[in-house]
């Protein structure tokens, strides 16, 4: 992989992948880093970077999706093992910062995100507060689509010119 595409000029998480930025590293292999987040919402919570630049997860290579992942599981465990949380919620977002990263965090009943995502989960259990998507015809419509595209990643390899990605 190129130096110039693994790093993004201003981004804060291509600074500290690069050495050249303050980070809390506590895991790192080849296509992943795991950092503490500077403002945590719980004690331990943790960033899963891509080393490369990607802003969005779903355009990672497929090795670059099994380190992010496997880095998530080993350091999940070791949450749980140090702070007892209930659980560890983990999320991928990459809004505030266009750099792929995944969120792990210490959760226990009750506390802020806990409680955030029961309410995503009760929204969910009210089909008047959602709309269409919940009719049965309208799931299989969605279900159907999906299916029809078949494997995109092999199209998308297909595609992609020798020697990129």
């Amino acid at each position: 992989m190129r130096e110039d595409m693994r790093k993004k000029k201003g981004c804060i998480f291509c600074e500290i992948v690069a050495g050249k930025a303050e980070g809390y590293r506590i895991y790192e292999d080849e296509y992943s880093m795991v950092i503490l987040d500077i403002n945590p919402f719980t004690q331990g919570h943790c960033l899963v970077l891509s080393k490369r630049h990607v802003p969005w997860w779903h355009d990672l290579t497929e090795e670059e999706t099994k380190s992010l992942f496997s880095a998530s599981r080993l350091i999940a465990r070791k949450l749980k093992r140090a702070f007892k949380p209930d659980f560890v919620c983990m999320y991928a977002r990459g809004r505030r910062i266009p750099h792929t990263n995944i969120f792990l965090v210490p959760t226990f009943s009750g506390d802020l995100l806990d409680r955030f995502f029961n309410a995503l989960e009760g929204a969910q259990e009210f089909p008047n507060r959602i709309g269409p998507e919940k009719e049965k015809s309208s799931l299989k419509k969605t279900a159907d689509l999906l299916k029809s595209l078949g494997n995109i990643e092999e199209k998308a390899r297909k595609r992609m010119p020798q020697g990129k990605g």
